[in-house]
């Protein structure tokens, strides 16, 4: 775990009593408080209580002018977790505003604590062990080179790893093994543990909505100065800090607000472009940079560059994860890390404030739902070889096959889920793909639904996750200013047309965007970073990939189905070489099973 914590390193061994002993262990990433004094495991004054710490307490200079009782013998913000608890419990969780996982222990009440922060920013594995112990580490690897770990794989979880890319919380690729979910507290002691829920989406979502804001001039002062403030508390810091910057609106408008914050000292912004001129936008966060008079860094990077790093993945994705966005994530971070330990992104502006493409989709589909179960009806009709229903065009199928309330807005998987469940199956019976959650969130706006399962899947189980890993790979701590609970919070109270008005998704973030930068150097499609899985999977990829698919092979390993492997892949590159077909649709399932077999190579085989 150096990579993650290269500045120190400590660990301690404690007697838990009647037989149970403590061992915790830290890598330091110094940011706060460079000294000795920072050292972790760090142990309260009177030797209370010992924890182990990942993350920022973006608050933690309000919270020490709290606690003035407590004899601080440091600067940073771990000492302050120490003294919040001794003053207020393991309640105080509620009180801190930042990233975090937390191991604290009570001596004397001989009581162990795992905090994860409300959205998932910092990963907590942990393992529920036979005996009745618990081990617990930022890196599923930690886990799986503990002596006896039997290496169990869940094949149940399989047919959302395909579909989505991604195992969210609390589910991992192993048998009694979970990621702590966003928000909770897991407490343990001799054995037993209970999970508690401090801040929960759906929730939070509810109560926020009682006190909607439907003024739009103060929704948009107030959302901008809580905006201010939490850029603000990230730019606190002991070492060099700069930000990362696309040229959209998320990343820039977080860069405009920093340098804002830093005056004429100017903020150190980082890019990078592509040498394929289709995916190159690093033009406009250059043209960005230039108009906020930040001090700009630009790298070019080749598809060798991003190639170069596949091999890797499985190291520091320790579990299996098919974005592909993260190989330009890591470059990005390795080429800030050359000049700062910390970098600020745009991360979480989409989910919040209704950015992402498929929330047009989602509003259309909702318009056309009654006419999709008029349709789902007339389509139970025989045709002497399957239901009616079955032979409508795609589009007109997957609006009337919608009809599970639970699922409303994933309608979108369709044939793609079909083709992730075949390949996983091995057993009777569907294996799960998408979310049966939505009926906990009290919206009807299909729009404001999806949203907020993004935030309880999509952002922590893929975004968050990418971009924790790809940075702290270069040891450069990421920091996301709208994921401040200020801003989370006070975004649950925005009138919905305020996010979407007109069809123009972010309405009210663009707006803000604009008091800083001029409009024309902002509105363009939106591209995010692509990686040519095509081209790789069927060129130098391709002689893996047919290994991966060979059925010996697949039937050996138990885990896929070697009929439905060998028919995917032989399809998916007899259409590449044809020059057309559909077979690209499937390049990313394709991808998320190409990336498991490597990782199973790496780690299990």
């Amino acid at each position: 775990m150096t990579y993650r914590g290269p500045n120190d390193a400590g660990t301690e061994l404690l007697d838990a009593g009647e037989g149970w002993t403590l061992g915790l262990a830290q890598r330091r990433l110094s940011i706060l408080d460079l000294s000795p004094r920072g050292h972790q495991p760090m142990t309260a004054a009177d030797g209370r209580v010992i924890l182990v710490y990942n993350g920022e307490i973006y608050n933690y200079l309000d919270l020490r002018t709290e606690l003035s009782d407590y004899p601080f013998q440091s600067t940073c913000d771990t000492e302050v977790i120490l003294a919040a608890y001794e003053k207020w419990g393991i309640d105080c969780v509620r009180r801190f505003n930042g990233m975090f996982a937390i191991a604290l222990y009570d001596k004397k009440e001989k009581t162990l604590y795992l905090v994860r922060d409300r959205l998932g920013q910092k990963p907590l594995y942990y393992w529920n062990q036979k005996g009745g112990g618990i081990l617990f580490a930022s890196d599923l690897k930690v886990i799986m080179e503990a002596p006896g770990f039997p290496k169990a794989l869940r094949r149940d979880v399989l047919g959302r790893y395909l579909c989505q890319g991604y195992l969210n919380a609390p589910d991992t690729v192993f048998e009694d093994v979970h990621k702590l979910l966003p928000g909770s507290v897991l407490t343990f002691r001799q054995g037993e543990s209970t999970m508690k829920k401090y801040w929960d989406v759906a929730d939070v979502y509810q109560h926020m909505q009682e006190m909607q804001v439907t003024d739009y001039g103060e929704a948009k002062a107030t959302l901008k100065g809580l905006m201010q403030q939490a850029v603000k508390r990230r730019l606190i810091a002991d070492v060099p800090l700069g930000s990362f910057l696309s040229g959209g609106y998320d990343s820039s408008l977080i860069s405009a607000l920093a340098q804002e914050q830093l005056g004429s000292r100017p903020l150190r912004t980082f890019s990078v472009g592509f040498e394929d001129p289709v995916y190159n936008e690093a033009g406009y966060a250059r043209r960005v940079a230039e108009h906020l008079g930040t001090n700009h860094t630009e790298v070019v990077i080749s598809e060798k560059d991003m190639f170069d790093l596949v091999e890797s993945i499985p190291q520091y994705f320790d579990e299996p994860f098919a974005d592909s966005s993260e190989i330009p994530t890591m470059l990005v971070s390795k080429t800030a890390k050359q000049d700062v330990t910390v970098a600020l992104s745009g991360d979480a502006g989409d989910e919040l404030f209704c950015g992402y493409n498929v929330y047009d989709r989602i509003a259309q589909a909702q318009k056309l739902d009654r006419l999709g179960g008029i349709a789902h009806v007339i389509g139970q009709l025989p045709t002497g070889i399957g239901k009616l229903e079955d032979k409508y065009p795609f589009r007109i199928k997957t609006i009337a096959k919608n009809r599970d309330p639970r699922t409303k807005t994933q309608f979108g998987e369709g044939s793609y889920g079909e083709a992730a469940r075949a390949l996983a199956a091995w057993r009777e019976g569907d294996l799960p793909v998408s979310y049966p959650t939505e009926l906990s969130y009290q919206t009807t706006n299909w729009q404001e639904r999806r949203m907020l399962l993004d935030l309880d899947t999509y952002l922590p189980g893929d975004i968050l996750n990418k971009v924790d890993r790809a940075s702290m790979k270069y040891s450069l701590e990421n920091r996301c200013p709208f994921l401040d609970v200020t801003v989370v919070e006070y975004a649950f109270r925005i009138d919905h047309g305020f996010k979407y008005r007109d069809g123009i998704k972010k309405y009210i973030l663009r707006d803000i965007a604009w008091d800083y930068i001029p409009k024309d150097l902002l509105e363009r499609p939106k591209k995010g970073f692509a990686v040519p899985l095509d081209t790789w999977l069927r060129g130098p990829l391709k002689e893996e990939l047919l290994t991966f698919a060979d059925p010996t092979r697949v039937r050996n390993q138990g885990l896929f189905d070697a009929k439905t492997v060998n028919s995917l892949v032989t399809k998916f590159l007899a259409e590449g070489d044809a020059g057309h077909g559909s077979g690209k649709n499937f390049s990313k399932l394709v991808w998320s099973y190409f990336v498991f077999q490597q990782w199973y190579d790496a780690w299990i085989g």
